[in-house]
């Protein structure tokens, strides 16, 4: 498992609070489960959050916290992106099989072929794979696990699962360029001249200029 490889900044802290807007091709609700399946070209919007997939499948209990399983079409990856802190132009994209929003626990996990990335503006600035991912929207922090199942499902996990992450490094000092030569160094400077004799530097237990006698 890899956890919490690069910090973040802050999620988008008010989509947790903003309505979820979907559109489809069709939908079934039923009231009394509080229940609405949405299929073909399904979009959610809920603040700056954006979901992709082929169907979407919402519940919402009784405290108003929505719950959302988005899956994707057979050969194809469902879609997330959202925002990252208010005032900065970072964001968080991923895509897997299967995607599943939690409000009240505030995370997104990625299920089966997930990938993540981390993008300033249109760059890709940090990107991990596997075949978990589950993303912690209040900790800001995120684990990618080898396996599809989660680390307390309690069955076996299948063997064979990698993680994978590219992380790029901050800005290093450019390098001066090929072929010119480096500036010569400055010549050492003279040591300075000892103190004369009584001049020197005084221990003092008080702070400021000490009153002469």
């Amino acid at each position: 498992m890899l956890a919490g490889l690069v910090p973040m900044a802050q999620a988008e802290k008010a989509d947790r609070t903003k309505p979820m807007n979907i559109e489809a091709d069709a939908m079934r609700y039923d009231d009394l489960k509080q229940t609405s399946v949405f299929t073909g070209n399904v979009v959610m919007t809920k603040g700056t959050i954006i979901i992709r997939g082929t169907r979407i499948d919402v519940r919402q209990d009784p405290d108003g916290y929505q719950y959302g399983v988005v899956t994707a079409a057979p050969g194809k990856l469902a879609y997330y992106k959202q925002k990252r802190d208010a005032g900065t132009d970072e964001w968080i994209e991923g895509e897997s099989e299967v995607i599943e929003y939690d409000s009240r626990a505030d995370n997104v996990k990625f299920i089966r072929r997930a990938v993540m990335r981390r993008l300033y503006g249109a760059t890709v600035n940090d990107e991990s794979s596997g075949p978990l991912i589950v993303y912690d929207q209040s900790n800001d922090t995120f684990t990618v696990n080898g396996s599809s199942l989660p680390p307390n499902a309690g069955v076996a996990a299948p063997q064979g699962g990698r993680v994978r992450a590219i992380l790029t490094p901050k800005a290093a000092a450019s390098a001066p360029a090929a072929g010119t030569r480096p500036a010569a160094a400055a010549p050492a400077a003279a040591p300075a001249p000892a103190p004369a004799s009584g001049t020197g530097l005084r221990s003092s237990t008080t702070l400021g200029a000490e009153e002469r006698k």
